[in-house]
């Protein structure tokens, strides 16, 4: 007898995963969360805390993201794979072209595939020499998202999102030719975008606006990151591009030295811009917990969002 099809695999009958390309576009909008896969014991403690912590607040999805360059796939996966059979939360694996041949790229899905996951992030990834640095693409891998997502849509039973950039991709040529690569990877087979981190609510919307007037309905999922520590956003924001605008700048450094003081700002400008997005029609947040659950618990709560069991 032959093997069964992944679309036959992840649809197996008492499979509780549900299509995330489907769940956003119900009527309520969808709290989700993303984690990364740790390094250390400690670490591991610390994420598992963290999921046992935000599993009450019944999020539509949890992620769990592939290291700089494509590293820690191996670890992404066991995470994503644990959390599908070992919680009541619905998974999503993070998958790149980083370093990998579509054989490799295969087997991974695969791999998801019998845990029963049935949503996958398909991202280009950056390079293994960091943000900045040209892309070399696996001599038998692919060079675009684009490219995964249809590789991986048209192994079937999959919901597939992909990464969108408010600010603009780094390496786009402007907005308007970044919304029209999203809108390629929804004709590739996307079902569903989540965004990178930002600070403004305006520029989720203008993004929304580009791609609806290209014709595509993409849903879009904003992502926000509450901040806990000065130096660190302004790491992450380096890296990825992402400006952060001066007067927030100045609020966090007018209580740097205040650690729980930095917090309940972090929560309070995560909650301020969560509600903007809501009311504007975004169709849930998504969440960088950074392995931490506090700040994303408080926000949630603040703003009422959770998804019902």
């Amino acid at each position: 007898m032959s093997a069964p099809t992944y679309a036959a695999r992840v649809n197996e009958p008492g499979n509780p995963q549900r299509l995330i390309g489907e769940l956003v576009r119900g009527a309520d909008p969808v709290l989700s969360f993303e984690f990364f896969p740790p390094k250390t014991d400690d670490g591991e403690r610390h994420l598992w805390r963290a999921i046992r912590e935000l599993e009450p607040l019944h999020p539509g999805f949890v992620s769990v993201t592939y290291g700089a360059g494509g590293t820690t796939r191996d670890r992404t996966a066991r995470v994503t794979e644990r959390i599908a059979t070992e919680t009541t939360l619905t998974a999503m694996a993070h998958l790149t072209c980083v370093g990998a041949s579509r054989a490799e790229i295969r087997r991974v899905v695969g791999r998801y595939a019998d845990a029963g996951i049935r949503n996958v992030l398909a991202l280009r990834g950056d390079p293994p020499g960091g943000p900045g640095q040209p892309f070399q693409p696996h001599p038998d891998g692919f060079d675009y998202a684009a490219q995964l997502v249809e590789f991986v849509a048209g192994l079937g039973g999959f919901s597939v999102g992909v990464a969108a950039f408010p600010d603009v991709h780094p390496e786009a040529a402007d907005a308007n030719a970044d919304a029209e690569n999203l809108c390629r990877k929804a004709e590739a087979g996307a079902s569903f975008a989540i965004t990178q981190f930002f600070f403004e609510a305006a520029a989720y919307f203008r993004l929304v606006d580009r791609v609806r007037s290209l014709g595509c309905d993409l849903p879009i999922i904003p992502g926000l990151m509450p901040v806990t520590n000065v130096a660190q956003i302004e790491r992450f924001a380096k890296l990825s591009g992402t400006p952060v605008p001066a007067d927030l700048v100045s609020r966090f450094h007018d209580v740097a030295a205040d650690v729980d003081a930095v917090r309940e700002l972090g929560v309070e400008v995560a909650a301020d811009l969560g509600a903007r997005l809501l009311e504007g029609g975004a169709p849930g947040l998504h969440f960088y917990t950074l392995n931490r659950s506090t700040a994303t618990r408080e926000v949630a709560r603040m703003l009422g969002l959770t998804t019902p069991a």
